[in-house]
Order: C-alpha cells, then structure tokens, then sequence
C-alpha cells in the first residue's frame, strides 16, 4: 500500500466511513467531501493525517486542505476506493441547498453582488474626486471659483459619477436573473423599465423638485435609480417566473411569449406593487428620521449612525436628499451630514480591517479599492462586496457608525452643504468645527476596524461561505 493510498483510506474513516459519505470531488487545494453527518466526522484524527493541513465543516460540506498537486493524487486514491465521485459544479449546487436560511440567503445576496461591485468602486472614486475638485476652496488654490470650470467638463464628470448608480435596478436584476437561473438579457430589459425617463426620476422626487405618477387613482410611481432591494425582488421573482413560463409554452412559441409574458407581468408587479412598497417605506424612514434627529443627549447620533447603512443596503437612502436640502434651507445647516459621515466611515473602518487581516490576495484586491471608495464616501462596494458576505464587519461597521455619530452629534456637527462625507466632506467644516468632524471619523473608523479585526473576520469564513 503506498503513502496515499493508505491517506485516503484513513480519511474516509476518519470521516465516518464511506456509508457516511454522499459524493467526493476537489477543488485546487480541497478534498470536498458532501456528508451526511457531522457528528461522525473525527476532526482531530483528520488533522493528525499525514499531508493534511486543515481542515473544517460547513453546511454539509467537509473540507480537508491538502495542498496544490497533493490533492489531486490523494482523490484519485480516495475514487478508487469506491466512493460517489461529483464534479465542482455539481456540488456547490448541492452545497447552495445547504445550510440555514440565513447562510443561504448571504450567500446568494454575495452571488448577485459581488460582479457588480467593480463598476460602484470606479463611481465611487469619481464620486469622491468630483466632489473635491469642485469644492471653493479646493479651486482657490489654483485661483479658480466655480464659475471658471467648463460646463462641457462638468456635464462629462456627470456622466462618469451618475451612470452607475442611475441604472443600477439594470445592473442588479441582471445579476439576479443570473444568479436565479432566468436569462440576463431580460432582467437588464426589467431593470431599465424601472428607471426609464418618462417616470419621474427618483432623486428629483427626493429633492421635492418632481411628483410621482398616480396610477389607477392611488398607486405612487417613480423611477427607482439607485434602489437596490426592488431590482433584487424584481429580478429574484422574474427569473422564477421566466423558468415556469418557459416549462408551459410549446418549444416553438418559446421564443415570443416567454420574455413577452415575463416582461409584461414583471413590469405590472415591480412598477405598480414592488416599486410602490418600497416608496411608501421610504415616507415612513424619512419621517422616522426627522423625528430622531430631534433626540437629546447625542441619541440621535447612536440611531441614525447606527442604522443609516442599513438603510443604504435597502437602497432607499436617497430620499435624504430631500431632509439635506430642506435643512439647508430653512436651518443654513446641516446637522444629518454631521452623523452620516461617521457611518460611512465606520464600514470603510470594517473594510480596511478584513482587507489588512485576510492573507487572500483576491480578498485583498477587492477590500482595500472598496475602503478606500468608503473614505471618498460610497460605501456600496464596502457594504455589498466584503462586509455584509461575512455579515459581522458590517454588523461591527453599524457599531462604529453608531460610536461616531453619538460623538459628532453631541459635539454638535454641522455641515455647510450635503452629499459628500469622510474625506471630501472636511471642506464642508473648514471652520471651528474641523477637529471635531476629524475625530468623529477616526472614532467611527477605529471602533469598526478593532472590533472586526479582532473579533469579526477571519479567513475560515471566507473559506465556509466561497466553497
């Protein structure tokens, strides 16, 4: 008997023998081992095999960490002993029907997001440069006002700053249909239904400047840009309904009814039911917001800097347009930016932490872009991309926002203008109140990153949720 043979055979015992074990296949490194249950699975005698350099269970699935090239003559031992072999595909297909409801549905929430946070890291830079190279005093150094930047220039920074998140319902129900089995082409259709110009645009309604459409008498239409949550509900239930429509009409009617009968229903259901649910959640944050920012003893700060990324995950989040401009207006201040900075910040916090401590150089890749996007102040690629996937950075992100919004607010923090934060937002308190807003964001940052590096973050749950 060689070395790997007698590995292999010492790992199927050690995993409860081969009556406890469904299918086996590998991945470059991994053994992946689909089993039936983990209770018989010895982990102390696995880690003492020879070769092996880990090893851990996750929703069914067992993993043993063997090393590039060792793993590959290790399973060709273990097939021949018998066992159910199964190919990658196939088992993270099985691997996705396993685990809690919550673990599921993180998992599948990280599916649709994930390919899509490239393009909200690169509007989230431009965002952020924008807003800084358009700022008075930034101009003064170059002996420019406002007045000196060409409005060809400015209309071309629009385009790269607002494509992205105008279209993005486009973007996430393209990505749902995929992930959901339905055909992408049709979701990115559904999707631009939802922010098509003849509705009355979002922002605009946000900004008082524009009315929803009344539909049948009662029903409040607007375009949904930006929003995140009705693309997601709309492309999850559309690529379900294209699949069962499919399943009924003859092979040769395929092509003309079924995206017909898709897009018909699913436009009449996001537009009229899906869409307007989310407006009318939207009436109900924004007045529960005005309403805590009216609390004493720094509260409102712990609240709306605690739950504000909540609401960004939501995708509601620009109906504050309309609270800033309302602030400005009739205040001269505003107070809302003060606290929301610190729980833009507090993620960037979260994400600067996973990417320091992860030795995933892929991780990596996407964690310190995402941070840095934060600190410009989109927290999108931070939030979608790395910290809700591992669910506590940003759980540990809302703590911090919630640390250095109670500060800011008891402080007193008031801004002189909206729509930028973190480090474009300082050119909104160039005044007595810099040292303040600057330790309202280290607070936010340095309670996020201790609390996720030390206790919200490690690679075993990169490797639990990417198997």
């Amino acid at each position: 008997m060689t070395e790997n043979q007698r590995i292999a055979k010492e790992v199927i015992e050690a995993v409860g023998g081969k009556e406890n074990i469904q299918s086996v296949t590998h991945c470059a490194t991994r053994l992946r081992i689909m089993v039936n249950k983990e209770e018989s699975i010895d982990k102390e005698a696995i880690e003492n095999i020879d070769k092996v350099k880990g090893a851990f269970y996750n929703s069914g699935q067992f993993q043993i960490i063997f090393g590039t090239g060792t793993v590959n003559k290790i399973y060709e031992e273990v097939a021949a002993l018998g066992l159910t072999e199964s190919s990658t595909s196939e088992m993270k297909q099985e691997f996705k029907k396993q685990g809690n409801v919550f673990q599921r549905t993180i998992r599948t929430f990280g599916d649709v997001f994930v390919p899509i946070i490239p393009v909200l890291v690169a509007t989230g830079l431009f965002m952020g440069l924008r807003g800084l190279l358009t700022q008075e005093q930034v101009l003064a150094v170059f002996g420019l006002v406002p007045a000196d930047i060409s409005a060809n220039f400015l209309l071309y920074t629009q385009v790269l700053t607002d494509t992205a998140f105008a279209f993005l319902p486009a973007l996430v129900a393209w990505s749902s249909f995929k992930v959901f089995g339905g055909s992408p082409v049709i979701g990115i259709v559904l999707g631009l239904m939802l922010v098509n110009p003849a509705l009355p645009n979002a922002y605009a309604v946000a900004g008082g400047t524009a009315d929803p459409i009344t539909m049948f008498g009662f029903i409040p239409v607007v375009g949904y840009q930006g929003t995140v949550l009705p693309a997601f509900i709309a492309g999850f239930a559309g690529a379900k309904l294209e699949r069962w429509i499919r399943k009924r009409v003859p092979e040769y009617l395929d092509l003309l009814l079924t995206p017909f009968l898709t897009l018909l229903i699913m436009s009449i259901l996001s537009l009229f039911l899906i869409g307007p649910v989310f407006h009318s959640l939207e009436e109900v944050v924004l007045n529960a917001t005005v309403w805590a920012l009216a609390l004493p003893f720094g509260l409102a700060g712990l609240v709306i800097g605690g739950l504000n990324q909540i609401i960004v995950v939501t995708g509601i989040h620009h109906l504050f347009n309309f609270l800033e401009i309302q602030l400005l207006a009739n205040t001269g201040v505003n107070p809302y930016n003060g606290i929301i900075t610190a729980s833009v910040a507090a993620q960037g916090g979260a994400s600067l932490a996973v990417a320091m401590k992860t030795k995933s150089k892929k991780l990596k890749a996407l964690a310190y872009p995402s941070t840095l996007s934060a600190f410009l102040g989109i927290t999108e690629p931070a939030v979608f991309g790395v910290n809700l996937r591992y669910v506590k950075p940003f759980i540990f992100g809302l703590v911090g926002g919630a640390a250095g919004g109670f500060f800011g607010n008891i402080m007193g923090l008031e801004a002189s203008g909206m729509a930028v934060t973190v480090i474009p937002g300082t050119l909104l308190y160039l005044n007595s109140q810099i040292i303040w807003y600057l330790l309202t964001n280290i607070i936010a940052i340095s309670v996020a990153f201790v609390l996720t590096y030390f206790f919200g973050y490690s690679d075993k749950m990169k490797d639990e949720l990417e198997a």
